[in-house]
């Protein structure tokens, strides 16, 4: 439909994606969704879970204030570590949002609780922050390396964060939670690959190129040859 070509290392990258994927749905464990939003403020203020958010906001504060105006212009990963550090927690943020207004919808309103807008103040603030950064490291960097590194940042932070919060693997064995991570590790690599060899844009046009050619010039404008001859064969 895109027209676009895949080389054969991203048909490798698609297959490690697709399998990555398969391997996670199968391991997956279940996954237990709050019923309302004071659940997610009880899960939001366990010990874990503070001290993760107490790091995360100290590392985001380090790369703003230190790192980023030192480094920030010659190492992706300023950019992307506050971004990836603010995702996370958004993640969390929207859906206690998404619950309220599920429950809200359903008759049971969620609004007259200082939880709900909490959340909602922590992911606007989030988002804002995340879409900010972004925007800068993009300027910055080659959006075929932003891309991958920035998806493998956020996706491992956002699991690390749920992992802590829901306690998702809990009541899994080894061998569950072992498989999870090769598929996780599959799909990252799956998705590198993919960005390190898709195809390259074709230059603009209009650019000329010249050369010589025997006793000719020649320029190459738009695919059309121009062919200047010496006044001495004329």
């Amino acid at each position: 439909m895109l027209k676009e070509r895949l080389q054969k290392m991203g048909i490798v990258g698609c297959v490690s994606c697709i399998v990555g994927s398969v391997v996670i749905v199968i391991h997956a464990p279940q996954e237990h969704t709050p019923s309302s939003v004071q659940e997610i403020w009880t899960l939001a203020t366990q010990p874990a879970f503070l001290v993760y958010v107490a790091a995360t906001l100290s590392i985001v504060l380090a790369l703003v204030l230190y790192f980023e105006p030192r480094f920030g212009q010659t190492n992706i990963l300023v950019y992307l570590g506050i971004c990836s550090s603010m995702g996370s927690v958004t993640v969390v943020s929207i859906k206690a949002i998404g619950i309220a207004i599920k429950l809200t919808l359903e008759g049971i309103s969620q609004l007259a609780y200082p939880q709900t807008w909490f959340f909602i103040t922590v992911a606007v603030i989030c988002v804002i922050t995340q879409l900010n950064y972004l925007n800068k490291a993009l300027d910055t960097f080659n959006a075929a390396i932003v891309s991958p590194v920035y998806y493998v940042m956020f996706t491992t932070l956002t699991i690390i964060a749920s992992a802590i919060m829901f306690k998702d693997w809990s009541g899994q064995n080894v061998s569950s939670i072992a498989s999870e991570i090769c598929g996780f590790i599959t799909v990252l690599s799956g998705t590198i690959i993919l960005h390190a060899t898709r195809e390259q844009e074709p230059p603009p046009l209009g650019t000329v190129t010249w050369y010589v050619g025997g006793d000719s010039i020649k320029g190459v404008e738009e695919e059309h040859l121009i062919d200047l001859h010496s006044a001495e064969q004329q």
